[in-house]
Parts: C-alpha cells; structure tokens; sequence
C-alpha cells in the first residue's frame, strides 16, 4: 500500500513537472482501479453461497459422491475463487479438492468427488476454505469458511454362516401353546367371524366367495427380546493382536444385530466400549485426528472413571438397526470395566426372559461364572468368544455344565493353522 501511494506521488510529480497529459491519464487508471478494487474485494464473498450435498452414512467398502456447490447471489462477478477442502486421508480417493474459479454474476458451479469408505468410523468432511480478492493484488484477500460435516462409516456386516454360527439360534420369537399375542408375521388360516373381532382381521377376498365373514387366524408366539453384550475392555483381550481382534468383535456384533432385525426380532445394543461424541465430545465438541480424520477420544482426567455409554434398549426396525450401527461405527476400546464385573450390572434394564448374546475375547471361567449370574437372574445367555481358542471344546463343555451355550467365531485366517491335518511323525 505505501508503495503504491509512493508511486502515485512520483507520477504526480513528473506529470505537473513536465506538463505530461499522458502521465496524468495513468494516474487516473491506476486510481480508478484501486478504488474498484477496494470496492469490490469486501464484497466478493457476502454474495456467495457454498453447501455440500452427499449421504451421511455409508456401509464398509461403498463409494460415495461429495457435491460442492458454489453459487454467486449478486450481479457483481468474482475475479478469483480459491477454494480448498480438507479430506480425511482415510477417505481420500486419489483426489485432492483445490481450484481455482471465476464466478459471474449470478452464476452457479458445482464439483464433485468421491471417498471411500475403507475403515468404520465418524470422519469429518471439511472445512471448506475460501478465499477471493482482487485481480491487481491491491486489497487484502478475503477468506471465508464453510463449516465440516460429517460421515458414518459402518461396520462390516456379514452372514451368520461365514462367522460360523448356524442360521437359527435360540433367541427371537418361539413357538408357543400358550397364546400370549398373534403374530401377523405368521399367518395359519381362517376362521369364522365372532362377535368382537377387529374389522382389520376380515378376510374379504374369503368372505366374499363362502358369502360368510370370515377373520384370518395367526400363529400364537413369545416374543423374546435380544441384547448384544459387547465387551471392549482393552485388557480382556490378547495384548499381541488387540485391536484386530476388537474389530473383528464389533463386526460379530453388527452382524448380529442386522441378521436379527432382518427376521423382525427386537435387538438393542450394550457395551463396555467408549462413544467419543458422548460425555465431554458432545458438550466440547468433537476431535479429530489430523493425520486419519478419525474422531478421537477426548482424555480423561488422572484417576477420573470412563463413562461407558448408555445401553440401546431393544427394539426392532430398520431405523433402529441404523443407530445400532452408528453407535458401532464409533465405538472405541478403552480400559473401563472388566467383563466379569461389568456384564450383571449392565442387564438389570433388560426385562426378564431377554435372550444376551454375550461377545468377548475368551471364555475363562470368570466370563462364564458372570454369564451363569445372568442365566439365575431370568436372562437367556449365549457366549460368543472372538479370540481363537485351540482348546475351546472345554469352554463349551464348562458352558453347558452351567446352562448356557458357547461358540468360537474368530476370523477364518486364524483357526485355519488347526483346521489342516497335523503331520504325522513315524516313531
């Protein structure tokens, strides 16, 4: 700025000396530009409107479409448009979002790109940085800003056979000689009307061919609810391999909970695990990792407890499977409270008869000692270890005894060593 001030007082000078009209004719440019200059930068970005359009939600492995709009509300153009978004690396598909543009007066750009959903998580799309000024570089440049949002990764979801459970486990909706309600799920028949049948149960296709009412009769069945006992204690699990093997723990759970909403059972959700955008992110705002875009786990204080994050009670529906998910994209392992002194006390909201698939690493004897508390309270326990155990048939013998079930579903990779055939060694 001095320097240009300079400038126009020495053209000034050399025009009056001189008595140059040429040199008069720039000093009235270059003002005339400084003072558009001036007025226009300031007013570059009030005019413009910047907004992201994209699914906020995505399962493991999906490609998804970011649209970045940018429009100019005024007649006044835009020279220059610089913009930049942030992108987290784990998300990023092999393209970076920064250019370059001149908008028009009333115009409207829009651009698109694309992440990958490579890793379960909350990541965070954004901020978007813009910045203008003018062509001369005579007015500060003006930055403006266009706040992040955000994107759920959810866990990989996969079939009961290929975690090596079978198809149908004792839980969900049982047959019943004891009529407790009809299930509309499970049709058996018709029958005739009765004084006090709801008009809803007619059969008219039926009645209107025997030219008599007849209402359509449903299986009686027990509905029993299901709750997966997640544990993500950070010391219940193997030291070497802990993280593999929580991840492979929260894939059994979202698989889980899918397969059972799928056959229209009631499911919720409990854990020991900690929700980083509960507690202190959600007051504070959350935190994210510069270097992954993850969000982060706000530390607690020295000798502060780690809230564990309220339990999802059961319910059934497509709506309620997706907050299961979201809460299982989250997420985290922590040390909070070992699984044996943990499972009792997280179940008294549960009613009674509620069948609790217990996910942990192993199936040591204080994991089923705390299991046979919940099988005495009225629960319906079944333990599901994630850890591979060559010696699990004596957990499984040690469940039995107690009451209860027990399955191994650890990852193929690592109970294929003990699936092959052992060389023999001649003696």
């Amino acid at each position: 700025m001095a320097q240009f001030a300079g400038l126009i007082i020495a053209l000034l000078a050399v025009a009056f000396l001189l008595r140059i009209d040429f040199v008069y004719y720039i000093v009235y440019v270059c003002l005339g530009v400084y003072a558009v200059s001036r007025f226009f930068t300031p007013r570059g970005l009030r005019g413009l409107l910047a907004g992201r359009e994209f699914a906020p939600n995505a399962f493991l492995g999906e490609t998804v479409d970011v649209t970045l709009r940018l429009h100019n509300q005024k007649r006044l153009p835009v020279p220059w448009l610089e913009f930049n978004e942030s992108i987290p690396p784990e998300l990023r598909f092999g393209q970076w979002m920064h250019q370059v543009v001149g908008l028009k007066g009333g115009e409207q750009v829009s651009f698109t790109y694309q992440v990958r959903a490579a890793q379960r998580g909350y990541y965070r799309l954004g901020p978007l940085r813009l910045s203008t000024g003018d062509l001369f570089g005579f007015a500060a440049r003006k930055r403006g800003l266009l706040a992040a949002d955000y994107l759920t990764v959810y866990p990989r979801i996969i079939p009961l056979t290929q975690l090596g459970l079978p198809s149908r486990l004792p839980f969900g909706t049982i047959a019943s000689t004891q009529r407790l309600f009809e299930d509309p799920a499970r049709p058996m028949g018709v029958r005739d009307y009765r004084s006090g049948d709801s008009l809803r149960q007619i059969n008219w296709k039926v009645s209107a061919h025997t030219r008599d009412l007849v209402v359509k009769t449903f299986q009686p069945a027990i509905s029993l609810e299901t709750a997966v006992l997640l544990n993500l204690h950070r010391d219940d699990y193997e030291a070497r391999d802990w993280r593999t093997t929580t991840e492979w723990a929260i894939v059994t759970a979202a698989s889980l909970a899918a397969h059972l909403i799928n056959q229209r059972q009631p499911v919720g959700l409990i854990t020991n695990g900690v929700d980083p955008l509960l507690g202190a992110g959600a007051v504070e705002g959350p935190d994210f990792d510069e270097v992954s875009g993850r969000l982060l786990r706000r530390a607690a204080p020295d000798g502060a407890p780690v809230d564990v994050p309220p339990p999802i009670l059961p319910r059934n529906g497509r709506a309620h499977l997706m907050k299961v998910l979201e809460r299982l994209a989250r997420i985290e392992v922590e040390r909070t409270v070992p699984f044996a002194q943990w499972a009792t006390s997280a179940c008294i909201h549960l009613s009674w008869g509620v069948t609790i698939l217990a996910i942990t690493a192993f199936g040591d004897e204080a994991t089923c000692q705390a299991l046979h508390r919940l099988l005495r309270a009225g629960f319906n326990p079944i333990l599901i270890a994630v850890e591979p155990d060559y010696n699990f048939n004596l957990v499984r013998e040690r469940a039995r005894g107690l009451g209860f079930r027990a399955y191994n579903v650890a990852r193929l990779r690592d109970l294929d060593p003990w699936r092959r055939p052992r060389r023999q060694v001649p003696v």
